[in-house]
């Protein structure tokens, strides 16, 4: 399999997920157009996406769903109360393309199998992904307010992680966000902190998982060195040494990343 990071931060969503045979995006929350380009420059054309795979209904990660549907006929996956959430929003897509998905079973998209998870967030039927093709297994888990046994349980013997590190505490604490904000994000239906994507990590890691990247940063509350410094000196402190035991990277939040092969 391979996986990048089209875009990944509080400004908007978009991961690739593909083999040889078929190619999916998980969310599609920034413009058609930056999605496009974004595809393009790690050589996949748009049109050759499968399925978009949603995992909640906010805007960064569902605003050109639509339009990237009617434009190259692409299947839209999300389960039951997400698809009744989007559907009014996102525009008419065709019913041929409306694909729903129920409770946590899995499903194949061509030779990709997909394992839907739930998360803690403040949507009304979030899910993270597993993703299973020739062995491998490549896992997202973005939006969580605090990482549950049921996410760290779904993540567990993967290869390759994207785990949200959206923001430093104190960082949030002081900074502008209003009251009721702060507490939402730091609610246990918020989004997770770099100390405990670090926690999280530590939790679950084992001989098979090789790479996690850092998701869904924060560009008021957050930086990408300190996410990554603040989540290598948890697991230093557990005894896990970065580039050695685990290597540790980021999903930028404001360009496409590098082509992952897992």
């Amino acid at each position: 399999m391979q996986f990048c990071s089209i875009y990944s931060g509080s400004s908007g969503n978009c991961l690739y997920v593909g083999t040889e045979k078929t190619r999916l995006l998980i969310d599609a929350g920034l413009t058609g157009k930056k999605i496009e380009s974004g595809l393009i420059e790690i050589g996949v054309s748009p049109s050759e996406i499968k399925g978009i795979l949603i995992t909640h209904e906010h805007d960064d990660h569902i605003k050109a769903a639509g339009i990237l549907s009617r434009r190259y006929n692409i299947p839209i996956y999300a389960n039951t109360n997400t698809w009744n959430a989007i559907y009014g929003v996102i525009g008419e897509v065709k019913l041929h393309n409306i694909k729903v998905f129920q409770g946590f079973d899995g499903f194949e998209i061509g030779d990709i199998y997909i394992k839907p998870f739930k998360i803690p967030h403040d949507a009304v039927d979030p899910v993270g992904y597993s993703f299973y093709h020739s062995n491998k297994k490549v896992s997202i888990a973005t939006d969580i307010g605090y990482a549950s046994d049921e996410v760290k349980d779904n993540i567990k013997d993967s290869d390759f992680i994207l785990l949200e590190s959206n923001h430093d505490v104190e960082m949030l604490k002081v900074g502008p966000y209003p009251y009721y904000l702060k507490r939402r994000v730091l609610s246990d239906k918020g989004h997770l902190s770099n100390e405990d994507c670090g926690k999280a990590i530590v939790d679950i890691i084992n001989s098979r998982l090789k790479k996690v990247m850092l998701g869904h940063l924060s560009k008021t509350n957050n930086y990408p060195e300190l996410a990554l410094r603040t989540v290598i000196s948890v697991l230093e402190m557990n005894g896990i040494k970065d580039g050695k035991d685990l290597i540790i990277d980021i999903a930028h939040r404001d360009r496409v990343g590098r082509v992952q092969t897992v």
